[in-house]
């Protein structure tokens, strides 16, 4: 293959072929003085004046090459210019090619116009051996070697043509394969030059590259030889042991690092006789150790061939978050308490010790709630709630037994368990000291705290008793607990086993029975005071078990909101109220009840828009009452959703007033257009001048307020009578107008009152109906 350009080649490739043109002045001026003195001789001898004529060419060729050397060695191209180089490399061929052009013509005078042996001999041989140094220092560049050799070898073969012999002929034209050969010749040398170069660029960068590799990484290494002296090591590797081994580390051994360690008492024995083991038997692997303080370092042993590597790295943030992870997956981040997780592991094996060696004391589980602990972050902040559950942390475990292991469970729940000391005693004084110093005020930030804590506790003597169970137990304790009064603890009896197992077979029965349509709607009417005819109604939802008979409404009620299925029943009474009230005649309204999840929700808003929408059902004709504890949990959101409905021209009716906070603000802030009094402001009206007076003036605030007032619970003619006379209330509702009725019956009631239509007595007071309002 013929030798390639210098196109293919590297910038510093070339740079360096072109450099090595200009190598060696002295070797230059040696042999084209050695040429000068034979050509002189040969003029001399022939006395042939074309001789001296090439003599003086030389020379002057000499000098413009000698001159063109130092140039280049006062300012020489820099690795990476290509550009100057080729400049460089032109100049080089020029003047080359001058000089070879030279030769050449003195072997053609030699040979074609002086007849002398000698003459011949010198020119042809000093000719070749300048053939061979073009090569030699040319090697680099083909077409250098390629042009200097043509310029010399075509005047020398048409010299040994012209003499016409056939030697001299055959002797030109093998002057073809010679400068093929050597332009091979100078290619293989080419190709040595360059390899050299390129293996002493790589060694450079390969070294180099190993330096800032081993003073750059992240960790620390050391190389150990057959004997376990170091043979090499980074700054990292005594950075690490620094304080405890000081000094060169080079030369070495390890081993004695290692004493130095465990003399300082930096490193414990046993991990360095792992060490030095694994290091002994080449066996690799990883080991960390503990450093003085808290310094944790891993290190790899890699062995291979009698050389052995060690890698340090510092794992010391690695260990601390692992800890920290243990430790959160263990134990609560607020109390420091163990988690229901690591409660549950603690408990499950003390249970399971406790099977295997047939231990037959009780054990004792208890749940503590604090009662009402929303209102602490909803009214003081979640910082505040932290700081009590903290606190309450810290009161339990004070007044709890010595033997008893506490944990939180999740939010403002915390559970005891104890397997030693059962006695019924203990457990009743544990209990009650508990409940004591849960009933101390709370100071937060200022603020004085008045909580209260439930708790529901199991002691079981079942030897094959199981966590889970003793849980379901304790619960159904604080269930009772909470529902006698709270602030009191109960202890779990097999019948809360069995309301509980009620409960939970209503939970799903009553899911099914939306899903397959037994729930029923019954309307309660409300009577405007002064037409007596039925303004509106409301629509109560009514569940028959087909099994169990009826259910109580604040029963399955209470069970869909704990389920989540009261958004269902929301959206089915939504849509059967509205279509049954589109068949009354108007202006009678319907009015459903929401619950405070049907607040929480986007939800509530499209199921009225849909149930209007299909009923044709105007919007002023709808009203939704809610209770002031549905207001509590999310005061905000409640107001904008309500004020979304209201703007549609549904009504807003608080319903209840009187039996939760009764705060004047709901009144002022949220748009409410109906207020219910409770039925607990209507019963002594007729035997209380007290209470009378008190309906009335919470009727007159209604009426300041613009609400339509509604009184609850009127089941005799005298409690109406009393309040047509005496208050300002618009409208009643109660048994006196009958029990609530099925849709086909409050239709015949409807239409009877409208028919009827029976006047106030005389002397009671006449108030507009809600057609004036």
């Amino acid at each position: 293959m013929m030798p390639k350009g210098t196109r293919n080649l590297s910038t510093l490739d070339y740079v360096s072929i072109v450099a090595s043109l200009y190598k060696d002045r002295r070797a230059l001026l040696v042999g084209l003085a050695a040429t000068i003195a034979g050509v002189m001789m040969a003029a001399q001898k022939t006395g042939a004046i074309e001789l001296y004529g090439v003599a003086v060419a030389f020379i002057v060729a000499t000098a413009m090459r000698y001159s063109n050397l130092l140039a280049f060695q006062n300012d020489p191209p820099a690795a990476d210019d290509r550009a100057a180089a080729k400049i460089w490399e032109r100049r080089q061929l020029v003047l080359g090619s001058v000089s070879a052009s030279i030769y050449g013509i003195w072997c053609f005078i030699s040979f074609v116009l002086i007849d002398d042996p000698f003459a011949e001999l010198v020119a042809l041989s000093v000719t070749i051996a300048a053939m061979i140094s073009i090569v030699t220092r040319s090697f680099g560049i083909d077409r250098i070697v390629l042009t200097q050799s043509l310029a010399i070898s075509i005047p020398l073969a048409l010299g040994l043509i012209l003499t016409g012999d056939g030697y001299n002929m055959a002797l030109a034209a093998l002057l073809v394969p010679m400068i093929v050969s050597f332009r091979f010749l100078a290619s293989d040398v080419r190709a040595l030059l360059l390899s050299r170069i390129h293996e002493r660029t790589m060694a450079a960068q390969l070294a180099s590259r190993l330096d800032t590799a081993l003073e750059t990484m992240q960790h620390g290494l050391c190389m150990l030889d057959e004997t376990g002296v170091i043979a090499m090591v980074n700054d990292r590797a005594q950075q690490t042991f620094a304080g405890i081994a000081e000094g060169a580390w080079v030369g070495r051994a390890f081993s004695d690092l290692l004493e130095e360690a465990i003399a300082k008492r930096a490193l414990p024995r046993p991990t360095v006789d792992r060490l030095n083991r694994m290091i002994g038997q080449q066996t690799g692997g990883k080991i960390v150790m503990k450093l003085s303080g808290d310094y944790h370092c891993e290190v790899t042993i890699s062995s291979r061939g009698d050389r052995t590597v060690l890698l340090f790295e510092n794992v010391t943030p690695r260990i601390r978050a692992q800890e920290r992870i243990n430790f959160m997956a263990r134990y609560d981040g607020l109390t420091g308490l163990p988690n229901r997780t690591y409660f549950t592991e603690q408990v499950e094996a003390d249970l399971a010790s406790r099977e295997r060696m047939g231990r037959g004391e009780p054990v004792f589980l208890a749940i503590i709630d604090l009662d009402d602990f929303k209102n602490v972050n909803d009214t003081l902040g979640h910082l505040a709630g932290d700081r009590v559950l903290t606190e309450t942390a810290a009161r339990i475990q004070t007044a709890m037994h010595r033997q008893s292991h506490l944990a939180r469970l999740g939010g403002d729940e915390f559970v005891i368990y104890r397997a030693q000391n059962t006695v019924g005693a203990t457990i009743e004084s544990e209990t009650d000291a508990i409940l004591a110093a849960l009933r101390r005020p709370f100071e937060v930030n200022g603020e004085r705290i008045d909580l209260h804590a439930s708790i529901g506790f199991v002691s079981s003597p079942e030897p094959k008793i199981v966590l889970d169970e003793l849980i379901i137990r304790a619960d159904l304790a604080l269930y009772r607990a909470k529902t006698l009064g709270k602030g009191q603890r109960r202890a779990f009896v097999a019948e809360m086993d069995s309301e509980f197992r009620y409960r939970q077979r209503l939970k799903t029965d009553l899911a099914l029975a939306i899903e397959t349509g037994q729930l029923t709607l019954v309307y309660q009417p409300l009577v405007d005071l002064g037409t007596r005819q039925v303004a509106g109604c409301e629509a109560l939802a009514r569940w028959t078990h087909p099994e169990l008979g009826p259910i109580s409404p604040e029963t399955f009620i209470a069970l869909a909101e704990e389920t989540g299925l009261v958004a269902s029943i929301t959206r089915w009474v939504l849509q059967t109220a509205c279509a049954e009230c589109a068949n009354w005649p108007e202006p009678i309204s319907i009015a459903v009840n929401v619950s405070a999840r049907d607040l929480r929700g986007e939800a509530l808003g499209n199921h009225v828009h849909h149930a209007l929408g299909a009923s044709g059902l105007a919007p002023a004709r709808l009203e939704i009452e809610i209770t002031e504890t549905a207001l509590i949990e999310d005061r905000v959101g409640a107001a904008a959703r309500l004020d979304a409905l209201a703007a549609q021209g549904i009504g807003i009716v608080l319903d209840d007033f009187g039996t939760g906070y009764s705060s004047l603000s709901y009144l002022h802030e949220m748009a409410f257009t109906k207020l219910k009094v409770d039925r607990s402001f209507v019963s002594g009206i007729t035997t209380n001048e007290r209470e009378l007076k008190l309906l009335a003036n919470v009727a007159r605030l209604g009426q300041d307020l613009d609400l339509v007032l509604v009184a609850e619970g009127v089941e005799t003619k005298e409690q109406l009578d009393a309040i047509a006379r005496h208050t300002e209330i618009d409208q009643v509702q109660g048994f006196l107008f009958g029990q609530p009725l099925p849709a086909s019956e409050i239709r015949i009631l409807i239409a009877s009152l409208v028919q009827s239509s029976p006047q106030p007595s005389s002397g009671a007071a006449f108030h507009p109906a809600l057609l004036g309002k």
